[in-house]
């Protein structure tokens, strides 16, 4: 049997591929199995295409240096901005300046990326410590004139408005309602520059308050924005390894109602449903008022949160075994 083992990351206790590898281990090796770890284009992005293969010294989100891992082969880049500008890189996310927190750094890695030859770069934009309107990343990369000669593409995980993220993601940054007042009269104000200057209103864009605007301000360069899952799999040709597969083992670590929006594993199975393949769903843990049309199996569960946490790799080889028991049984009887 042809097994495409295609995951999104556990957030906090594994990632992606480590993800992929357990299902993988759990399988009957029998099996033709393939591994394609996925991300939506936040947080991860990076590593489903091999990880970082350069390091660059930028600036961090509140002006300290930070060394940001990126990637490039051949002409084709990609940069993960949480490198350069996210929230995990403050040591105390509670000390995060909200009004100065910055998109510098990304621009930083967007322009040394160009000067090392790249003439594709894609974009994950998830993670972000900032709500800048993407005005930093732009700051550093000047002359902007050059991007049109390059193509952009931003990877972004959520579909938020221009002028909504402050009001929307300002909180999780830290923001007061005071502070998100002012970011969402500066995003306001921002807009009617980028359209004065260069013609382009960011608040009609989709998906332009990504990464705090950044996808937005991105934009007005020539960047093309799409969803963070669509940029991955087209880079994976996942339609390709779908159609090829017999059965498909996707997951992640929490589904809820936001996993059926844009999504590694609510878009696995849009997929897998149109091409008429079986699925299976592996997770960390499943709320309650979800209901997931295929097959599905919890970490939580099986083990129990805190194994689930303490454990992971071996709680996932153990709920993919029951999974794809039950599911081959199924099958059987079916």
């Amino acid at each position: 049997m042809k097994v495409l083992i295609a995951p999104d990351k556990f957030k906090g206790t594994a990632s992606a591929t480590t993800v992929a590898e357990a299902i993988a281990e759990a399988l009957d090796q029998s099996h033709e199995i393939t591994l394609q770890p996925l991300a939506d284009g936040g947080e991860g992005t990076l590593e489903i295409f091999g990880g970082g293969n350069k390091v660059s010294v930028v600036t961090g989100p509140l002006g300290e240096p930070v060394e940001a891992d990126w990637r490039l082969d051949g002409k084709s880049a990609v940069i993960e901005m949480s490198q350069a500008s996210g929230l995990d890189l403050l040591k105390d996310n509670s000390y995060n300046d909200p009004i100065n927190a910055s998109t510098f750094g990304t621009g930083e890695l967007i322009r040394t990326a160009l000067e090392r030859g790249a003439e594709e770069i894609l974009i994950g934009v998830g993670g972000s410590a900032t709500t800048d309107g993407g005005l930093g990343a732009l700051q550093a990369m000047k002359p902007l004139k050059r991007y049109k000669t390059i193509e952009i593409n931003v990877a972004c995980d959520v579909q938020t408005s221009f002028l909504d993220c402050a009001r929307i993601y300002g909180p999780q940054k830290g923001a007061t309602p005071n502070q998100i007042k002012f970011l969402e009269n500066r995003l306001e104000r921002l807009a009617q520059i980028f359209l004065e200057e260069r013609n382009i209103d960011v608040t009609s864009l989709p998906m332009a308050g990504a990464a705090g605007g950044l996808a937005g301000g991105l934009a007005t360069v020539g960047a093309h924005l799409q969803s963070g899952f669509e940029a991955v799999s087209e880079r994976v040709a996942l339609v390709d390894l779908i159609e090829n597969a017999d059965v498909i083992i996707t997951g992640e670590g929490e589904v809820n109602e936001s996993s059926f929006d844009g999504k590694v594993v609510g878009e696995v199975l849009n997929l897998a449903k149109l091409m008429t393949k079986q699925t299976i769903v592996i997770s960390g843990s499943i709320d309650s008022n979800v209901h997931i049309p295929v097959p599905s199996c919890s970490l939580e569960d099986t083990v129990g949160l805190e194994k689930a946490f303490l454990e992971t790799r071996q709680s996932i080889i153990k709920t993919t075994q029951k999974a794809f028991d039950d599911w081959s049984v199924g099958q059987t009887t079916g």
